[in-house]
């Protein structure tokens, strides 16, 4: 909403959606005046209406999975800017494409459960998927580079990343073949989180608290825990295999603390391509909504004098064992990144609650794998069915 305010005077909010903080949501409908909010339910209604009723606005309020899904496909909205935790924002992404709306997505899930149904549709309905993850953001921006010197032969790396635009501007081709084929690495850089000089030992009896206490990032509870299990990079590994057709083995992790590389490509020929810039989500939301162009901004800049030492360092999985199973779910495909992802997220509620230590988390995200038969993604009913069956498996425990 700051970029909207700061940075595109010509935008309108048509719709805006939020959970808890029902008296924030209610300020921002207040400055912005979307045509529709939603919330999550009755109660939350009720209370949003009464604020909204003292302060004069009306506004309609839709509630539940079927006004969420009316939300993504409003018809005066041209791009929904997905930024749902979880698995909850799947189905409203389908829903948009399939209306026709271009996507800025950070809500990586979507790609992580069912990102061949995702890429396929997104193709068949000719629209953008444009990520907001910082990470995705800058591995976009160094392909919109190379796309630049070859104005006659490209279409630009937005239109070619989602595949929802394929070939050159004759039509013809592969949109992998044409710009993708040059790419020999993707190199997604990680801050390492709160635990990263923390042994293991002290690791085991670290707690929400300690997790939550990002040491770059002021983001949600469930992202900064996934941050801190090193999840977060699993997921955004899986998503960067969708987003820019790479196989696993393209995809390298590495620990960078400073958070200023927001990530790399490394090409053929051995030359790297990397996006630098301050912590501020600002940057990739403004790209996602403006992309191809860049937009002026106020925002503070990145002083090269004061940075200090850039350092990297190999990420290290028997301390965070959840980029391991990640991993193992990209190599394997199908449904199993559907269960780990639903596992994952049940299991970081359940450690938020204090109800299951740091390491309880990648245990049970395991023993799913260890019980589970990966079926094959046909349509959106398998992933339900894999969901469903993690689910189950918790509730068996």
């Amino acid at each position: 909403m700051d970029v909207v305010r700061t940075c595109l005077p010509d935008a309108r909010v048509r719709v805006l959606t939020g959970n808890m903080n029902i008296s924030l949501l209610a300020e921002l409908t207040a400055e912005f005046q979307p045509d529709i909010v939603w919330v999550p339910d009755g109660v939350r209604a009720a209370e949003l209406a009464e604020i909204l009723r003292v302060k004069g606005i009306e506004t309609e309020i839709l509630t539940g999975e079927d006004g969420l899904t009316a939300c993504a496909v409003y018809d005066p909205v041209n791009i929904v800017v997905n930024a749902l935790v979880g698995k909850a924002g799947l189905a409203p992404t389908l829903a948009a494409i399939k209306a026709g709306k271009d996507i800025a997505l950070a809500n990586k899930e979507s790609l992580v459960t069912a990102g061949g149904l995702i890429m396929e549709l997104a193709r068949d309905n000719s629209v953008r998927i444009v990520p907001i993850d910082s990470e995705h953001s800058a591995i976009l921006q160094c392909l919109q580079g190379v796309a630049a010197v070859l104005p006659g032969k490209c279409i630009d790396a937005a239109k070619r990343l989602n595949t929802g635009f394929t070939g050159n501007d004759e039509g013809s081709g592969s949109a992998i073949n044409h710009s993708y084929s040059a790419v020999e690495k993707i190199i997604l850089t990680a801050s390492g989180g709160p635990f990263r000089t923390w042994p293991k030992e002290r690791i085991s009896t670290a707690t929400a608290t300690d997790a939550l206490r990002h040491p770059n990032w002021a983001m949600g509870p469930k992202i900064t825990i996934d941050s801190a299990t090193l999840m977060n990079k699993g997921l955004e590994l899986i998503e960067a295999m969708w987003l820019f057709g790479q196989p696993i083995e393209n995809v390298e992790i590495l620990v960078h603390p400073q958070s200023i590389i927001h990530s790399m490509v490394q090409f053929i020929d051995g030359s790297v391509m990397a996006q630098l810039g301050l912590p501020d989500m600002r940057l990739p939301i403004l790209y996602a909504l403006s992309v191809p162009e860049r937009v002026a901004t106020g925002y503070p800049r990145l002083d090269f004098l004061t940075a200090g030492n850039l350092t990297f360092e190999a990420p290290d999985t028997e301390r965070f064992p959840c980029l391991a199973l990640a991993k193992h779910a990209a190599e394997v495909g199908g449904t199993l990144p559907a269960v780990m992802n639903a596992v994952n997220e049940w299991a970081v509620g359940q450690f938020l609650a204090d109800k299951i230590g740091f390491y309880g988390i990648s245990a049970l995200i395991a023993e799913a794998f260890g019980s589970y038969t990966v079926r094959e993604v046909k349509d959106i009913a398998d992933i339900r069915d894999a969901e469903t069956w993690a689910m189950e498996f918790i509730q068996k425990r």
